[in-house]
């Protein structure tokens, strides 16, 4: 494409924070309001669904590439090792959730799935907590998946056999 911005290209492993990683299947060029905009086209990895990512975003959106199979071994021993929080305040710990979840990092979200799995074992979670949980827990797994090239279900029970 002429004028290209694209950071990443056709087969790249990305993560789009809040909805997981997938892979990048196209970049199109889409005219809206008269004026062209190159847009990646990513497989989310857990699901049928496709995304379309602005190419001249991804620093503000957060994408980023997925991490070696190494830092993915890290993040898992971090969730078996990780300790439920003390934050009480639930009204707190959920806006805290939120802004590890939004950041995309990979051992944050392993921490909002851990800590909250935790708490779900101990006394139910609040509905938007158990969204939130089952949210944290597909995205973790979407980006393990792609690091380790192992199935949704090899990953689940990596982390849940402890």
């Amino acid at each position: 494409m002429k004028g290209s911005l694209c950071v990443f290209h056709i087969g790249d492993r990305v993560v789009y924070p809040m909805h997981g990683a997938g892979i990048i299947v196209d970049i199109e060029e889409k005219k809206i309001l008269g004026e062209e905009h190159q847009y990646y086209i990513v497989q989310i990895s857990i699901s049928d669904m496709k995304v379309m990512l602005p190419v001249n975003n991804t620093e503000t959106i957060g994408i980023r590439k997925i991490v070696s199979a190494d830092a993915a071994d890290e993040a898992i021993n971090h969730f078996h090792l990780c300790n439920e929080d003390c934050n009480d305040n639930w009204n707190q710990r959920y806006r805290e959730n939120i802004e590890k979840l939004k950041s995309g990092d990979l051992m944050d979200v392993a921490t909002v799935a851990k800590t909250l799995l935790l708490r779900d074992r101990k006394k139910s979670l609040s509905n938007a907590e158990r969204k939130m949980l089952s949210n944290a827990k597909n995205i973790l797994i979407s980006e393990l998946i792609l690091a380790k090239g192992k199935t949704y279900n090899e990953i689940e029970e990596l982390l849940m056999n402890e």
